[in-house]
């Protein structure tokens, strides 16, 4: 995965997603929407066959950098949850 940001302000974030598709894109932007401070969480793809994703963050009053950070903790602490329950499974 490359990250390439295109636009980084206080509460606006813009990045690229190189080597990603709607699986992730999609996870991040359901994840980030739970946050109550984000007005916007989306992410659009130019072209569905190769295009690149576009993430696009737009925040109230914290800065979009931190909104992004929590919502990629809470996602790592779900697989960590998720991976748990599979080994217990087996």
């Amino acid at each position: 995965m490359e990250l390439n940001v295109l636009e980084h302000k206080k509460n606006r974030l813009v990045f690229e997603l190189r080597g990603m598709d709607h699986t992730f894109c999609n996870l991040l932007k359901d994840e980030l929407l739970q946050d109550k401070d984000v007005k916007v969480g989306t992410y659009a793809i130019d072209h569905p066959l190769i295009g690149t994703p576009k993430m696009i963050i737009e925040t109230k009053e914290k800065e979009s950098e931190k909104a992004l950070a929590k919502a990629l903790d809470r996602l790592e602490e779900k697989n960590k949850e998720f991976l748990t329950a599979f080994k217990r499974a087996r």
